[in-house]
């Protein structure tokens, strides 16, 4: 089972195609990094995944996790003479859910109940994280996030291929919103299009 699944995602804006028909499968523990021009289409991609934007068409998978709305379902059974019953699943409990659901909406967080929770990630999605830094500091960062143990799939959009080339075991060249190239370090750095898209040859 993949630790991200993206399949078939499209996103626009207006008449602009931000995303295109992306794929995209991250096994777990891997170190994958995107890559791309700006306008390439990366942060939108993040922000499909996290659910930050919806997408037009397509979906995104990732490892099941907690949600707010489970969260407090849990705490409302716990609270309960009821009580946990390990042969009825809890998302049949109807009533229990619509409390749950109604507590949320008294707080004004009803809209996020579908949220997954950060507790502890089995998924990390860097933005640039060298961006603005100084060399030594990139450096730094680079230490901070090649140390995250490997039950953590790390998934890292940069701009600047060379920052973050060491730490990637596969990488994904997005070019206009599409997946252009897709490989080991080796194969995305030889194959022609990396080049036309970086280098314009």
């Amino acid at each position: 089972m993949s630790a991200l699944a993206v399949r078939n995602l499209e996103k626009s804006f207006g008449g602009l195609r931000v995303t295109s028909d992306v794929n995209l499968a991250v096994e777990p523990g891997e170190r994958r990094l995107i890559i791309g021009p700006n306008g390439a289409g990366k942060t939108t991609l993040f922000n499909l995944v996290t659910g930050e934007l919806r997408p037009d068409r397509g979906s995104v998978t990732l490892f099941p996790g907690e949600t707010l709305l489970r969260n407090v379902t849990l705490a409302l059974l716990g609270r309960s003479r009821r009580r946990w019953n390990p042969f009825v699943r809890l998302d049949r409990q109807a009533a229990l859910i619509a409390r749950a659901w109604e507590t949320l909406a008294r707080v004004g967080l009803d809209h996020l109940a579908d949220r997954p929770l950060a507790q502890t990630p089995r998924v990390l999605l860097l933005d640039e994280p060298f961006a603005g830094l100084s060399t030594d500091e990139r450096r730094d960062v680079l230490r901070l996030v090649t140390s995250i143990p490997r039950d953590v799939t790390i998934v890292m959009i940069e701009h600047d291929m060379d920052v973050a080339l060491d730490f990637a075991e596969r990488i994904t060249v997005l070019h206009f919103g599409e997946v252009v190239v897709e490989g080991t370090r080796g194969e995305v750095v030889a194959h022609p299009r990396t080049r036309e898209i970086y280098l314009g040859e």
